[in-house]
Order: C-alpha cells, then structure tokens, then sequence
C-alpha cells in the first residue's frame, strides 16, 4: 500500500458524520442492549454506566494492570490514546477498544460468574431461530434442482447479502423506501451490486480443480454464517477446494461477530432443519470431524489495526490459500485501510499488500469504498443521496487475482 497515495484516516469527530453517530448513538444503544440481556448485577451494572459516559463524554483510559491482554492492546495503540476523547482518535481504533472494554464492564474476562458469557448471544441466537431464517432455508428445496453453475452463483450472492444481517447495524440504520434484501435463493442480478468480480472469483476456484484451501474469514454469525456456510459446503462437494478454513473471532465483537460457538449454532440449526438444510448441515459436520473444515481463530482478528499489520502466522497461511474471502464491512475496512479514499481508487491498488489472491464479499455499511468504475460512482452520486455508502442498500464482489 505505501506506492498508493494516501487518504484521510475516519475519525468520528465531525458531528453528522456516520462515524460520530457510531460512537454517539449506536454505541449507546449496544450498552442498553447488553444491560437488558442478562440479570447482570450491580458491579456490571455500574460499569455498563460508567462504559456509557466514558465513550459519549469522557476520554479514553487504559486496560485494569491485570488484564490479560493489557500488553497486546498497548502494542495496539492504547499507550498513545489514553487521556484521549474517543472521537479524536482513528475511527477502528474506538470502535474496536469499546467492545474490548464493553466486555471488561459485563465480566467476560474476569474470575466469576459472568466469565466466558457472550453479551451478545440472546440476540444471535434469536436471529438465527427466527422465522426469516425459516424461510431462508426453506428456500434451499428449489435450489437443489438448479444446474450446478446457478447454485453456485446463487449461494455466492446468499453470502454476499447475508451481510446485511448485521444486528449492530440495525441498532442504528434506518430503512430506506423502496429498498429490499435480495432474497438469499436466487441467482438473478442483485440490484444495488456496485461492483462484480464474480467471474475472477470462480476463476480462482474451478471445478473439480481441488484447488486447495479455501480461507474464509467471517463477519457475522447467524443470518449471515449460514448462508457462508451453505458456499463452503458448495465449494467443498464440487470439488473446488480440497479444504477449507473459517476464522472467526477468538472472543464476542462488534455484537453480532462470529466466534466458534456461533460456528456450532449455525451448523446444528442447519443439521435440524427439515429439507435441503439438513444435508448441507449433515455433510458440514462431517466435513468438521475429518479435517476439510476447520475452525480457526487469531488475536488480530479483534485487533484495531489494518490488515497490513497482520502479523507473519497470518500472512504465511493467506499466502498460501488458494483464496482468502473476507465478509463484511469491517474487514473490508481492515482490507483497504480505514480513509476516506476516492471511490475510483483501483481495489488492486490498496490490496497489494495482501499476501495472496483475496475477495471481498460486503454489503455498504460504512463510508470507505474502492475499486468503483466511474460511471458507477456517477450514478450513485447523481442520486443525491450519499447513504449509498453507509445503508446497506449496496454491494460488491471485488477480488484481487
């Protein structure tokens, strides 16, 4: 990335800006959530308070001496933000530090009752036991009378829009009229898809190639995972991967991130499914028990840094991927850089630092993008409204060979 010109870092200190409402609605609004999922006693109560006026009015302040990754996160930055608002520092850095202490505040990593107890997975399980979630799987009946190249076009887009299950986004989002999910069955163009490689991507994944390992790295679990999960099972009975990898997070995150119980959930629901759903969810596990799918999980994954920095494990194992996908807007972020670059700014450009051949699979939550052609990027602008960047309305498939 260092012979890209640069861009300016998001930060949240500009009030109207999506970043600012993150930090001062959304945030709070994950506060209020966590307090009314659990019993939580007065202890984590009033550190969910005092979580709460730290991230809306006060500054930044270090990890407790004890914490178990108080080193790491200095490493990380922490030593250079304290005594900082958060709305000055760079816009991934807080987001990613309030999760880490939202989760100090409940508990999680302290000796206790409440040690180990995801915040979050009321709400994911709900998710993923919901009627939509019925539907969507119900769905996958007609899908197996499909030639193979429609069911494979169909579930690549299921993962695409899958993203959109995203329930720290629905905190804050508001819906748009006349805008609507593509439904997760279908193999026809999704509208809103502002960039396609979709061909690159099968290219690097031909049939019966046993091309080797497929890395996947996820965003979401539940409405999201699934359907990630329905692609890998794709890939792996049709011969396009010999293996594949999913990387989830090593601890709950930005509330509806997957970690490896989330990895369990989804592949059970799918096992209990009736129709379709429950073969997928049967040759899934199979595929866990003897190796050809495996969960994996990195302390970077949860760290506020681009994935320039990651560290030299992670690289040697995306290197030697036949490709690497990346769901969601976060990675994304992580992927290109957290800066506002022109939309026009070439995809390859600011991968290059990526080891090998990588994918992004992302609905638009957030004001980063590149790799737009122009005329795309005239379009979205001539409708006069910027949300297109941050509603969730659009997508892509952008992927570097």
């Amino acid at each position: 990335m260092s012979a890209t010109p640069s861009a300016p870092v998001l930060r949240a200190d500009e009030p109207g800006s999506f970043p600012h409402s993150v930090l001062a609605e959304r945030h709070p609004a994950v506060i209020r959530q966590v307090r009314e999922a659990f019993p939580y006693g007065p202890a984590q109560r009033r550190a969910l308070d005092a979580l709460l006026d730290s991230c809306t009015k006060g500054v930044i302040e270090d990890l407790p001496a004890d914490a178990p990754d108080r080193d790491r996160w200095h490493a990380w930055g922490l030593e250079q933000y304290t005594g900082r608002s958060w709305f000055e520092v760079p816009w991934l850095w807080s987001e990613s530090y309030f999760y880490r202490r939202l989760l100090e505040a409940v508990g999680y990593f302290a000796p206790g009752p409440w040690q180990g107890i995801d915040p979050f997975r009321p709400s994911k399980l709900a998710e993923l036991d919901s009627p939509e979630t019925d539907e969507e799987l119900a769905a996958l009946d007609a899908l197996e009378n499909e030639p193979a190249p429609e069911r494979a076009a169909a579930l690549l887009h299921g993962s695409l829009w899958g993203n959109r299950a995203d329930l720290g986004f629905r905190l804050s989002a508001q819906s748009t009229p006349g805008q609507s999910t593509p439904a997760q069955g279908t193999a026809r163009p999704a509208p809103g898809l502002v960039a396609d490689d979709s061909a690159a991507f099968w290219s690097l994944l031909p049939p019966s190639s046993r091309a080797g390992t497929l890395c996947l790295v996820a965003d979401n679990a539940g409405r999201e995972l699934v359907p990630d999960l329905l692609l890998i099972d794709h890939l792996l009975a049709h011969g396009r991967v010999e293996r594949a990898v999913v990387h989830v997070k090593p601890y709950p995150y930005y509330v509806s991130d997957a970690t490896t119980a989330d990895v369990v959930d989804a592949v059970r629901r799918l096992a209990g499914a009736p129709g379709a759903a429950a073969g997928h969810g049967r040759r899934l596990w199979a595929a866990m028990s003897d190796g050809r799918l495996e969960i994996r999980t990195h302390p970077f994954f949860c760290a506020p840094l681009p994935y320039e920095a990651m560290p030299d494990d992670l690289r040697e194992e995306f290197a030697a991927a036949a490709l690497t996908v990346l769901k969601g807007d976060l990675n994304y972020r992580r992927l290109v850089g957290d800066r506002l670059w022109p939309p026009t700014t070439p995809f390859a450009d600011v991968t290059a630092h990526f080891p090998g051949p990588v994918a992004a699979l992302r609905t638009l939550k957030s004001d980063v993008i590149t790799g737009l052609d122009a005329t795309v990027r005239a379009a979205l602008d001539a409708t006069g409204d910027g949300r297109w960047r941050t509603s969730g309305t659009h997508a892509l498939i952008q992927v570097r060979t």
